[in-house]
């Protein structure tokens, strides 16, 4: 597999030079049409979503597979997309989260057809978009809109998480919380409410709330903006909050209690609004789901231990309708989500032939 993997990483470097914000991965995504075009796959659209989808013809009627990666990155558009390879790792903004994931769709082409795999039934790939931040997945929404139930399963691939088996899917809930005041000068109107002092005290107070270990909850404020100048009280602030959790009821009571600390920050003079900006829908399969045992097999295979695990991932789409849905990955890094994100070559080979297997199985005995 030594000559493919090569033309996988020169692939996904390709990809990954290309920027790809959330809400704009047009042209990345463009550049993956051309390249299903290139293999001669079958039905290659970009549909109204932004997503592009492609079909390798199966030998049978069986229901078809459905084999996506997401396009976007977190990285603004100006970002420094220089990558630093070396012998054993490759370094670069967004290289395992996801280009690496994107040329895995390519790489699992090649793979089958250097075989001489035909698949009992169709197999789908998707280059899907908004995955990340505040794309709420609505790229994987289409695509599930899509097949739905007519989909044997759906396999996610995520560059850098080889070795785990995302079966469960984690509840998020973000919000945007914005004060208002009527601000005013920093000496002449001391006194009056300024909206940076009350959010940031705010702040303090939803990250004082006590969380349990279990069920594992989370809370992260991401981003505070707001304030006009540094002698000007500040008319309006806001903070984005991102809040997890492995229970769906616990996420509502989380969320209540911020709802309710932010409502209590309003008095005369002071405003606050309170906005749901994101959702991701908790759902599962059992670790006995015929897929579940089979991802596990095909890694130990691999001579890589499974990890069963929950995630934020696209698979929280079809999970949370109960659809068969899993998140693997391609290899081993370090750094995701910063401009030193790295991925490892050498366990790359493991995670692409754990992928070719998985499909190869799940295509005969899902």
């Amino acid at each position: 597999m030594s000559d493919l993997i090569s033309r996988l990483l020169d692939l996904a470097i390709a990809i990954q030079q290309i920027p790809a914000p959330t809400f704009h991965e047009r042209q990345r995504a463009e550049f993956v049409r051309s390249q299903f075009l290139k293999e001669a796959l079958q039905d290659v659209t970009l549909d109204t979503s932004g997503n592009v989808l492609a079909r390798l013809p199966g030998s049978g009627d069986a229901r078809p597979l459905v084999v996506s990666a997401h396009l976007d990155s977190v990285f603004p558009a100006n970002t420094d997309l220089r990558v630093f390879r070396q012998a054993e790792r490759i370094s670069g903004p967004g290289i395992g989260d996801n280009a690496i994931g994107v040329a895995g769709l390519l790489g699992l082409v090649w793979a089958l057809r250097e075989r001489g795999v035909s698949l009992a039934g169709d197999l789908w790939l998707v280059a899907d978009v908004c995955e990340e931040g505040l794309g709420d997945l609505r790229g994987m929404q289409a695509v599930v809109d899509r097949f739905e139930d007519a989909a044997r399963a759906y396999l996610v691939l995520e560059g850098m998480a080889l070795g785990h088996v995302y079966h469960r899917a984690l509840g998020v809930r973000r919000y945007r919380i914005n004060i208002k005041t009527a601000g005013g000068h920093s000496w002449a109107d001391y006194g009056q409410p300024s909206a940076v002092h009350e959010l940031t005290a705010l702040a303090v107070q939803i990250t004082a709330l006590r969380l349990p270990a279990k069920p594992r909850t989370t809370l992260n404020v991401g981003k505070i903006y707001g304030g006009t100048s540094v002698n000007t009280i500040a008319a309006e602030a806001a903070l984005e909050l991102d809040l997890r959790s492995e229970s769906t009821q616990m996420l509502l009571d989380v969320s209540r209690q911020v709802e309710a600390l932010a409502r209590g920050m309003e008095r005369a003079g002071v405003a606050a609004g309170v906005e749901i900006i994101g959702q991701r829908l908790v759902g599962e399969i059992p670790a006995d789901h015929p897929l579940v045992q089979a991802a596990q097999e095909c890694l130990r295979k691999q001579g890589v231990l499974p990890d069963l695990n929950i995630g934020s991932t696209d698979a929280n789409i079809p999970l949370s309708r109960g659809y068969p849905a899993v998140t693997i990955g391609l290899t081993t890094g370090s750094g995701a989500h910063t401009l030193h994100e790295t991925i490892n070559i050498k366990p790359l080979t493991h995670g692409m032939e754990q992928l070719v297997q998985l499909v190869c199985c799940y295509s005969e005995t899902g």
